[in-house]
């Protein structure tokens, strides 16, 4: 998988690949990268962030094996780790943004802008057709069908 900046990670967009998001569904909800999809690896729980155990069927219910994915959440660390799972699962068209939206820290501690920062399109909400609640129905719905 390789690990790309938020300008490369757009510039694969208007290609047709498609961004998804990790993060919870209060930080999507905050902002995210304009017609991100969302699905949480981790959700918000009173003891701070807690694995989510749909993750991997709702990604496949919702992206075949082949889909071209650019994968995202804060700062990095959470879409390296959702990557390795994906790849995992045997998808193989991955790109992980690797300073996320909100901006990282590079191997050397220098701070890298993420998507934010760079200007990129943002929206906030919970658009309908990609947010976790439908991704999530509609999975179920594919494997109960």
């Amino acid at each position: 998988m390789r690990r790309i900046s938020p300008r490369e990670a757009q510039a694969l967009l208007e290609q047709g690949w498609v961004y998804l998001d990790v993060r919870s569904e209060s930080e999507f909800a905050q902002g995210h990268p304009a017609g991100a999809y969302n699905i949480p690896l981790m959700h918000s729980a009173a003891r701070g962030l807690v694995p989510n155990p749909d993750f991997q069927q709702v990604v496949e219910g919702a992206f075949p094996k082949d889909a071209k994915l650019v994968l995202g959440c804060v700062s990095g660390g959470r879409s390296l780790r959702a990557g390795q799972v994906l790849e995992g699962m045997g998808y193989t068209q991955l790109a992980d943004q690797r300073c996320g939206f909100a901006g990282g820290r590079d191997a050397s501690g220098r701070t890298e802008l993420g998507w934010l920062a760079e200007g990129l399109p943002v929206e906030s909400g919970q658009p309908a057709a990609r947010s976790y609640r439908e991704l999530f129905e509609q999975g179920k719905a594919r494997l109960n069908g």
